[in-house]
């Protein structure tokens, strides 16, 4: 029997998991929030901190090798001596969307962008931060030497900060600067993002060690937070996942990186070797909480009042672009409240429209994955949202698929030890 753990820092903290690897049972699990925000300016070792504490107890003793999952789209700037010249920049950070205008015009517009690394620049890429950096730090910006991501960084911490720097394909395919298609870094976008060349980690495969602890504890290549979660749910070709968050995602695992003149999919690279298209929506959950504001109710009880009204929704259309939208790429476009009757004006139907509107969204995403040859056999709902009863009663009909909900787990943990597994192994 072998012991490895999985650890997942996101954006607000820690969670560990150790698991037997002949059974994949959890063991043990750790938990610690994040001492400081996830948004802005932070202080990566606060990430450190976490960790320490999620793992306090002795939880990884026996464990013979651990696997890293973080936040993804945060920017780590170091000088030459590997300190860090600020504090990293996460990607929830909008201060780069002028940044990423710039950097999508200055290639060429966003069919460049698409054929180049298979996604357009937006704020939360690390690309994008370095043209921001560039522009209002310029008293800094000459010092930096290296750029890593979240997981890096934590990878090359719990390492004992070797002279070898690495990541893997799914982190890497997320900073604007490397390709899934060639499976290579574009050196040539960091010059045109931040002035001047840098140095980047290693990419190393699925399978690979990134190295040994000092005290001889083998460290996987870890991988960014969608990939560890698409690999601990086990997602495979003809499955799709729905991440039903304040805004949506939608991704599937293909077996070619897709290179998308609109911008709409994100051409990442998954965990296993695969590829991992992305479709984001900005109007998901919110859309849920708003309308429950609306009609003086919380997410359950606007459940409770859609499954009172019928499909269709008694003619009653929410058009769900409260915040614009990114698919279709509408930024400046609102919401539209259509088909108002004496007859269709009543809380359960606007109760209904927008679980209705919300779903058709991410239809619209899911058809745009579809209209580029990836299967979907099977849809994978996330998130607290997809235990609604409506949720449930109505996505099957709309997706045109089966629907499954798996039981809450920390998913994005439970790949990163799946991936520590695959290494342990390997190893041997």
């Amino acid at each position: 029997m072998g012991i490895v753990a999985g650890l997942d820092s996101s954006s607000e903290s820690t969670r560990i998991v150790v698991c037997d690897t002949d059974t994949g049972a959890v063991i043990k699990q750790g938990y610690a929030p994040h001492p400081v925000g996830g948004s802005g300016d932070v202080d990566p070792q606060a990430w450190l901190m976490s960790l320490g504490e999620a793992a306090e107890g002795g939880l990884l003793e026996g464990v013979q090798a651990i696997g890293v999952s973080a936040q993804q789209h945060g920017l780590l700037a170091l000088d030459a001596g590997g300190v860090l010249v600020r504090p990293a920049l996460m990607g929830n950070d909008k201060r780069a969307q002028s940044a990423a205008a710039d950097l999508t015009e200055a290639l060429g517009g966003r069919t460049a962008w698409a054929q180049a690394v298979g996604a357009v620049p937006t704020a939360s890429q690390p690309v994008a931060k370095l043209r921001w950096l560039a522009r209002s730090e310029p008293d800094s910006v000459h010092r930096v030497a290296e750029l890593m991501q979240p997981h890096d960084w934590l990878v090359w911490q719990l390492l004992g900060r070797p002279v070898r720097r690495t990541t893997d394909r799914g982190t890497a395919s997320s900073s604007g600067y490397w390709s899934a298609a060639s499976g290579s870094w574009r050196p040539d976008l960091v010059q045109l993002a931040l002035g001047h060349q840098v140095r980047l980690p290693e990419v190393i495969g699925p399978a690979d060690a990134a190295g040994r602890t000092p005290e001889g504890l083998l460290i996987s290549a870890g991988t960014g937070e969608t990939m560890a979660a698409a690999f601990g749910l086990g997602v495979g070709v003809g499955d799709a996942v729905i991440s039903l968050g304040a805004s949506g995602s939608v991704f599937s695992v293909h077996r070619e990186a897709l290179a998308d003149p609109t911008g709409t999919i994100l051409s990442y690279a998954d965990a296993t070797g695969m590829h991992l298209p992305v479709v984001h929506t900005l109007n998901a959950v919110r859309t849920l909480r708003g309308t429950a504001e609306l009609l003086g109710t919380d997410l359950d009880g606007l459940s409770a009042l859609a499954m009172k009204s019928t499909p269709g929704s008694s003619g009653l259309v929410l058009l769900p672009y409260l915040e614009g939208e990114r698919t279709p790429h509408l930024p400046h476009t609102a919401g539209t409240l259509t088909g108002l009757r004496r007859e269709s004006m009543k809380p359960e139907h606007l109760a209904r429209a927008a679980f209705e509107g919300m779903l058709c969204g991410l239809a619209d995403a899911l058809d745009v994955l579809r209209g580029r040859g990836v299967q979907v056999r099977r849809v994978f709902l996330l998130g607290p949202a997809a235990d609604l009863q409506a949720v449930r009663a109505i996505a099957p009909a709309l997706l045109g698929v089966q629907v499954v909900v798996p039981q809450p787990a920390d998913y994005a943990a439970l790949g990163a030890a799946r991936q520590a597994a695959w290494a342990l192994g390997a190893s041997h």
